[in-house]
């Protein structure tokens, strides 16, 4: 059984059908296609014979279509449309760049997604990425350019370079009509929303306690949660208080969806945050013109106050 595409008629002939179509005018078709007028006759000859039908009426300085030559037109323009449609679409995307980054599941939902339309603004060519994961990839991780990482001055990869450090504060909803935490009584009279994660005693209200010289009570009413955004969404849907790290929060603090209870403390946190290129990004990266890493690099830097 021969193939359909076998025995339609030729693209060029259809192209050159539309764009007689458009003008009206094989004179005006011809300079349309960069051809001859008569390169334009005989591909409109070729069409009829193929198809065994008379698609225009010729006259004098004149042309129509005739009732068959009117409907292929028709239905050709619009598929030509959508194809010059698809065909732009697939080399815009040839032409845009991508760039991977990771983060953990706290600093992406905190801190990067909330500020990652501002570079879609300012880079609209470059597609990110997030790769979001508490994990720590090594910075020879296939696909993964960059990385925000959590840790201590010491720990912090070779070529790393700080973005910020880490200030802690009590908050909570204003619904909570919480009270300042002066006292140990005070804060024993609140629900407490605890990030379960070991090896931070500084994001633990313990160490804030512990910090302010005051005991911490064992019959305490806490809600633990193992993901940092979980325990500040707890405190935004006024479940309780809870230790902010001022740097993933300020924007929450200055449109009031969250207050704060204590003065912000610099000094309880070792950690900060620091911004990692990774080598495998190198490489492919090579090619780019347009230097889509860097400029989501510097990106980075300015939305977390590094002056470059």
């Amino acid at each position: 059984m021969p193939n359909p595409l076998s025995t339609q008629p030729s693209l060029d002939l259809l192209r050159t059908l539309v764009a007689v179509g458009q003008r009206m005018s094989i004179t005006l078709a011809a300079q349309d296609l960069y051809l001859t007028q008569s390169a334009v006759s005989k591909q409109i000859r070729q069409l009829e014979q193929a198809l065994g039908v008379a698609l225009l009426v010729r006259g004098h300085r004149s042309i129509a279509f005739t009732t068959a030559g009117e409907r292929l037109y028709q239905s050709a323009d619009q598929h030509l449309r959508a194809l010059h449609g698809t065909l732009a679409q697939i080399a815009a995307q040839g032409q845009r760049h991508s760039v991977t980054v990771s983060a953990s599941i706290g600093i992406t939902a905190l801190w990067l997604l909330p500020r990652l339309g501002r570079f879609q603004q300012r880079c609209p060519d470059v597609d990110v990425r997030v790769a979001a994961d508490n994990r720590l990839h090594g910075p020879q991780t296939p696909d993964i350019d960059l990385a925000i990482r959590y840790c201590a001055a010491q720990d912090a990869p070779a070529g790393a370079q700080r973005l910020f450090g880490e200030s802690l504060v009590p908050v909570a909803h204003p619904s909570l009509n919480a009270p300042r935490l002066d006292t140990p009584a005070q804060v024993a009279s609140l629900v407490l929303l605890e990030l379960d994660l070991p090896n931070r005693p500084w994001l633990h209200w313990h160490g804030w306690l512990q910090a302010q010289g005051w005991p911490a009570s064992g019959t305490q009413r806490m809600l633990r949660y193992n993901q940092y955004d979980q325990v500040i969404q707890a405190a935004i849907a006024g479940q309780g208080v809870a230790i902010g790290r001022y740097e993933l929060i300020a924007p929450m603090l200055e449109d009031g969806r969250l207050v704060a209870l204590a003065p912000i403390d610099p000094t309880l946190s070792p950690y900060g945050y620091w911004l990692v290129p990774f080598a495998s990004a190198r490489q492919r990266h090579a090619d780019d013109a347009q230097g889509a890493l860097a400029r989501f690099a510097q990106w980075v830097r300015e939305e977390a106050g590094v002056v470059a």
